[in-house]
């Protein structure tokens, strides 16, 4: 099973997550198929550095059968990618 999740980067009390096309038996920060945006928390809301997302190939995997996990979920719904 194909999953939209996200993968943890950065440093202690600083993260930075990648938003990865992965398989739900992988790790969380382990091996994924493809990388399709970013997620920085830290950034204000209003920011458009904080959330990156390539739509093209988001789509692409939804359409394929991935589903995204609950916070990928929000991200996507918030940038009008997919309904609530």
């Amino acid at each position: 099973m194909l999953k939209l999740r996200l993968s943890r980067g950065g440093t202690k009390k600083r993260p930075v997550y990648k938003v990865v096309v992965a398989d739900s038996r992988f790790a969380r920060d382990g091996r994924f198929i493809e990388k399709v945006g970013f997620f920085n928390p830290l950034l204000p809301k209003d920011k458009k550095e904080r959330v990156g997302l390539e739509a093209e190939r988001i789509k692409y995997w939804l359409g394929d059968g991935s589903e995204p996990k609950s916070r990928v979920a929000i991200l996507l719904c918030e940038k009008d990618l997919m309904p609530m």
